[in-house]
């Protein structure tokens, strides 16, 4: 099986995608193909679309049984963590201070 949430699919890519999937909402489509259609249908996507955002799950021969792949522009991606997939939405990278076990003796009064 195979689910794929795309971000403003132009009206050629949709209508393709419709060939082998269903749409059971908007830019959300799921189906199940053989390996060679899948691979066909996203290297199609990828050439003609533009810059679409792809989120795509598929099934996979591994503990979870599917895999997560994304491409162009997405707010979430899929990451593997020691072999499970999980789905990470945008975050900032920036390093944060590391919270301190001391406190804070300061005084609040103005001096």
């Amino acid at each position: 099986m195979i689910v794929i949430v795309a971000n403003d699919t132009p009206p050629a890519i949709r209508g393709m995608l419709k060939r082998w999937f269903i749409e059971p909402r908007p830019n959300v489509f799921v189906g199940t193909l053989n390996r060679r259609t899948h691979e066909k249908t996203i290297e199609y996507i990828k050439r003609n679309a533009g810059q679409i955002g792809l989120l795509i799950i598929s099934s996979y021969p591994n503990c979870q049984g599917y895999k997560i792949e994304t491409t162009g522009p997405t707010d979430r991606k899929g990451v593997e963590v020691t072999g499970l997939w999980m789905i990470a939405e945008k975050w900032d990278e920036t390093p944060s201070q590391p919270p301190t076990d001391e406190p804070d003796f300061s005084p609040d009064w103005p001096t």
